[in-house]
């Protein structure tokens, strides 16, 4: 088969899928039943793949439903090429692995992968990454954003302190960072006006920020989202 193979088809699957079962010793037929292929070794449980061009809903559904036929269901795609594509393999092979299905992958010069058989999954947990979902929780005062909202623009715990420490600077002029982290009760308040990730402050001196224009804007177009929070 050429190396520049362009799937256009899902039949054109079958024969590199069927020769990665049959080197395993499966007998392999296409189309029997609702199955696209259905494989057989001995008396072991049927092997059944569902073949699709690309991802999708659909095939998870077919894919699920096969689970009432055996424990041993595949789907099976061309192996995508290019960095987007491949971070979107990773992500159903992840979910395949979490509805118990197996992934077999076919590249371009015909040859078939298997990425992940079909079985039981338990994910394993991160506490690092719960640690750190639980301390942006913590750290968000009140409820201001909208769920299901873009990234973009969104209000988090770090914007509100930053805007504690723009509102202190607008009321009483240039502070030292100690004074501001004292007085609005934000620890970090010195290294957030040092860093000055939105713009919002000028270093006056060692140890002494001002408000900018732009931070005194932020005041006004951010003002739902922080006040909520201060006693």
């Amino acid at each position: 088969m050429s190396p520049e193979t362009v799937w256009n088809l899902e039949q054109d699957l079958y024969p590199p899928v069927k020769m990665l079962l049959e080197r395993q010793g499966y007998a392999v037929k296409g189309e029997v039943g609702a199955a696209d292929v259905v494989a057989r070794r001995g008396d072991e449980p049927l092997v059944i793949v569902e073949l699709k061009l690309r991802f999708s809903l659909g095939l998870f559904h077919q894919a699920v439903a096969r689970l009432t036929l055996t424990d041993c269901v595949y789907v099976a795609v061309p192996k995508p090429a290019g960095k987007t594509a491949r971070r979107a393999l990773r992500d159903n092979l992840a979910l395949c692995r979490r509805l118990g299905l197996g992934l077999i992958t076919v590249r371009r010069d015909g040859y078939a992968e298997v990425q992940c058989d079909p079985g039981p999954y338990a994910p394993r947990k991160s506490r690092k990454k719960a640690a750190r979902l639980l301390r942006a929780f913590d750290r968000l005062q009140g409820d201001p954003n909208a769920g299901g909202a873009t990234r973009h623009g969104l209000v988090t715990g770090y914007r509100q302190d930053a805007l504690r420490c723009a509102a202190h600077l607008a009321e009483n002029g240039a502070c030292r960072g100690a004074v501001v982290a004292r007085e609005v009760r934000v620890p970090t308040a010195t290294r957030i006006m040092r860093d000055n990730h939105y713009g919002w402050f000028a270093r006056v001196r060692t140890g002494v920020y001002a408000l900018t224009e732009g931070g005194a804007e932020a005041l006004k177009h951010w003002a739902h989202s922080w006040d909520s929070g201060q006693d």
